[in-house]
């Protein structure tokens, strides 16, 4: 294959319709737009305009909120530890935190910390490092001879200095 013989796949760049050009082009006169009025005019937005009547989104109430304040917190079970544990990819001798749990592959990423709940069942004695934990999950851990340690949780504008 030389240089000169690469080209894109038949069909990948599609032409631009020019509008407004002849009725012979089937796209003249009005361009496509219809007939006159606003909207066939240029720089028109009227999205969400109902005639002057009132909007759909400003008749229906204003419910919940979100708060500014809350922390993203990764949910494991116990039972997803133990898989990980036995397939020989977390090490129950050392501290499980959220860093451990991303490089054992059982959490895609860290959030702002790591909650254990107790679903299943914890063999191994390990000591854990985390943001919050499930009464069922600390008596669970306690059970099999491991610790749970909560972290305080980070103090708020340091991800700004980082």
């Amino acid at each position: 294959m030389k240089l000169s013989e690469l080209a894109d796949r038949p069909g990948a760049r599609k032409r631009r319709r020019r509008v407004g050009r002849g009725i012979g082009s089937g796209k003249g006169k009005t361009a496509g737009r219809g007939v006159k009025g606003q909207k066939a005019r240029s720089g028109v937005a009227v999205k969400g305009f109902e005639g002057g009547q009132m909007p759909l989104h400003r008749r229906l109430p204003k419910r919940g909120f979100k708060s500014l304040s809350a922390k993203r917190l990764n949910e494991v079970n116990l039972g997803r530890i133990q898989q990980a544990i036995d397939a020989g990819r977390l090490d129950p001798a050392a501290t499980v935190d959220a860093e451990a749990l991303v490089k054992a592959g059982v959490l895609r990423r860290a959030k702002d910390g790591v909650r254990l709940l107790g679903d299943g069942e914890i063999k191994a004695k390990v000591a854990f490092a985390v943001a919050g934990a499930s009464k069922s999950a600390s008596a669970a851990v306690e059970k099999a001879g491991g610790s749970i340690t909560i972290l305080a949780p980070k103090p708020e504008g340091d991800e700004k200095a980082a």
